[in-house]
């Protein structure tokens, strides 16, 4: 199964314009099965999808309701995108303490693998509450009936030490080495994340870098591309 993470930066480019089909076009160069979105709301108001619901289904996705804003994809910017042919056992949003709002969603799918669970994460740019929250997640996973998980996001991680969030990651998840992929500009920090567990085996990974998103958001993609250990 292939998944993919995209900061799509409310749908605005490094030209300054919202432009939501360049974002779909993006992902069809992805190619994945299931995609985590940051950033997927405008911020303001009643926080309204950059990608309407209808624009989504005419390009083959649907989005996992989590019923928090009626016009919003997700929670606090936090999306999940899903192909047809993959079903939704389980969506829930989930809070995360923080300096700022902040949000991951989890949502529990049927795929022809077998199930899996899939979290989207857009984490604090205080280090210290970063810590705190990726604790978080993985504790409010673990209590959770097993099944094989994937988290993945912007972790704003850029920290070393003792604020480094993803040095605090449990032992049973790995990180994908899919590189950096901020500032598409010049791309050097690798603060867009894809972690899974032991019950995954990472086949191949990468960031996204084509002429079109160089220029769709201040992120590039980054994928993986998982099989059942």
């Amino acid at each position: 199964m292939k998944v993919a993470s995209y900061n799509i930066h409310k749908g605005i480019g490094l030209d300054r314009r919202r432009d939501p089909d360049r974002i779909l076009h993006v992902l069809d160069e992805v190619g994945a099965d299931v995609v985590a979105l940051q950033e997927a709301d405008r911020r303001f108001f009643s926080r309204r999808a950059v990608i309407t619901p209808e624009r989504l289904e005419a390009s083959g996705w649907r989005h996992v309701p989590f019923h928090m804003k009626p016009e919003s994809l997700g929670w606090h910017g936090n999306a999940i995108l899903v192909r047809d042919g993959i079903g939704v056992r389980h969506a829930e949003p989930l809070w995360l303490e923080g300096l700022e709002p902040r949000g991951a969603v989890l949502a529990e799918l049927d795929t022809a693998l077998g199930p899996f669970r899939v979290v989207g994460m857009h984490l604090d740019l205080s280090g210290l509450y970063r810590v705190r929250q990726v604790l978080r997640l993985v504790e409010v996973i673990d209590v959770r009936s097993p099944l094989p998980t994937i988290i993945m996001g912007d972790t704003n991680d850029w920290n070393r030490g003792r604020l480094a969030a993803m040095d605090r990651v449990p032992s049973h998840f790995r990180s994908a080495p899919c590189g950096p992929s901020f500032h598409t500009r010049r791309p050097v920090l690798a603060l867009d994340r894809i972690l899974y567990d032991r019950d995954l085996e990472l086949v191949n990974c990468g960031v996204h870098r084509t002429a079109l998103s160089r220029r769709a958001s201040d992120h590039l993609p980054i994928w993986a591309e998982l099989k059942l250990a």
